[in-house]
């Protein structure tokens, strides 16, 4: 292709043609293309946006660009994307769930980002666990087991992660075109029959606002849908923690007391709507609603912490993790409880202040070969519109060493705004983009 052509009509705002997405997209795979020449795309796209055709060329070329899964199992292949969040542990409780429902989860997830912890650094907090799996393992795992939950290989749309390296570091990380055909590329490579969207929303969220959020998702579902994947989308919200503890370890034992059948908490909630959408979209269930009534008794029935074993297992962690799970977890030498300077009500969290708190006691990273502690981290964190009194506790600080807590304690006082009347908190699910809306 004549490369700077290509990008002469990007930079003036024409959309370019899908045969030259194709070959632009094949270009970065066979190194023909420069690191400069993807940065002046992203940043075109990032400025102008792309037209359908060009929306859906994209994202189907960095599928293309790798390894496509085919899956011969008993049942639909199923999946579930967050964009990502403070206290956002669904994964773990939503893949061992659908596998008890009868579906096949093959669930790519990521690290740690910004001040979003990770569903893998949860997962490490588990003695000897490998998630690394080659394609050829992690299909044997998903076919015993139910699902597995796994860090990216690099033979899955390599062209998304040569693309992102360069968003990373030009500032087009948000381009909702840019982040659709990453998101998607990965999901329909992996040959999934469907697939839900959990978009968030709030303080705590990458994105702020819930007009961007509804239009992101909109843009996900159309594309997926018209690409022959069952794609539903629900926006929640987060302006606090989804789970009540962040941090590696932290998150991952709220995530087992969803797994042991607590289900009335905010996690288990949203979980239940996620897998509900996903059963009802793909046979499994009659409705939505019939849907999340098997995923909680999934829950509640122990079948769903039963996949979670067989998981762990198969993953070499310990056979015996759901069972001791308390003492097997990592634990800190210094707890600390941040108490409520006075008296009030719950008006306001910042979850993006939470999640930076938390990364400074170590459980984040500043690059990507930082190394984190799996056992530090909040709990117990206060909800929003509750009361509290002079002395109460907003949330519990575990940290390796009393600097650390020192930082946090302040940092959780800084984050948590408290008032003399209450404000009403906004509904756990926002709006739901159901695939038939499409």
């Amino acid at each position: 292709m004549d490369i700077r052509a290509f990008l002469s009509k990007l930079r003036t705002g024409k959309y370019p043609a899908p045969s030259d997405i194709n070959a632009f997209v094949l270009g970065i795979v066979e190194g023909e293309i420069s690191s400069a020449q993807i940065a002046a795309f992203t940043m075109a796209t990032c400025i102008h946006g792309l037209d359908q055709p060009g929306q859906l060329a994209l994202t189907r070329a960095m599928c293309d660009s790798g390894t496509q899964l085919d899956w011969d199992v008993p049942g639909p292949v199923l999946d579930k994307h967050s964009t990502g969040g403070v206290g956002d542990c669904t994964s773990i409780v939503l893949a061992p769930a659908l596998a008890a429902c009868g579906a096949y989860v093959p669930m790519v997830s990521g690290r740690s980002l910004g001040h979003a912890g990770g569903t893998l650094d949860s997962l490490k907090s588990i003695p000897g666990i490998n998630y690394n799996l080659s394609v050829d393992r992690f299909q044997e795992v998903v076919r015993k087991t139910g699902c597995a939950i796994v860090s990216a290989s690099e033979e899955i749309a390599p062209a998304d992660r040569i693309m992102f390296e360069i968003r990373d570091v030009t500032s087009t990380v948000e381009s909702p075109e840019l982040i659709t055909a990453s998101i998607l590329s990965k999901k329909l490579a992996a040959g999934v029959d469907g697939l839900v969207l959990d978009v968030k929303y709030g303080t705590g969220a990458f994105i702020k606002s819930a007009a961007i959020a509804v239009n992101l998702a909109r843009l996900m579902v159309t594309t997926a849908n018209s690409l022959g994947c069952q794609c539903s989308a629900v926006v929640s919200d987060l302006n606090q923690p989804l789970a009540t503890s962040m941090g590696g370890a932290l998150e991952l034992a709220e995530a087992m007391l969803a797994l042991e059948g607590q289900v009335g908490r905010r996690l288990a909630s949203l979980s239940s709507t996620l897998g509900g959408i996903l059963l009802a979209d793909t046979g499994l269930a009659a409705d939505a609603e019939e849907g999340a009534a098997k995923i909680r008794n999934a829950l509640s029935s122990g079948q769903a912490a039963e996949v979670f074993r067989s998981m762990v297992a198969e993953l070499d962690g310990p056979s015996d993790f759901v069972e001791n799970w308390r003492t097997i977890l990592p634990k800190t030498p210094v707890v600390r409880d941040v108490r409520s300077p006075e008296a009030g009500f719950i008006n306001a969290i910042d979850g993006e202040k939470l999640g930076l708190a938390v990364a400074n006691l170590g459980a984040g990273r500043r690059v990507e070969q930082d190394a984190i502690n799996p056992s530090v981290g909040l709990e117990n964190i206060v909800k929003l519109s509750n009361s509290v009194e002079e002395g109460s506790v907003l949330a519990r600080v575990h940290a390796a060493d009393e600097d650390s807590a020192d930082q946090a304690q302040q940092a959780v006082q800084d984050a948590i705004e408290i008032g003399p009347t209450i404000t009403p908190r906004s509904p756990l699910v926002f709006k739901t983009i159901r695939t038939s809306e499409v």
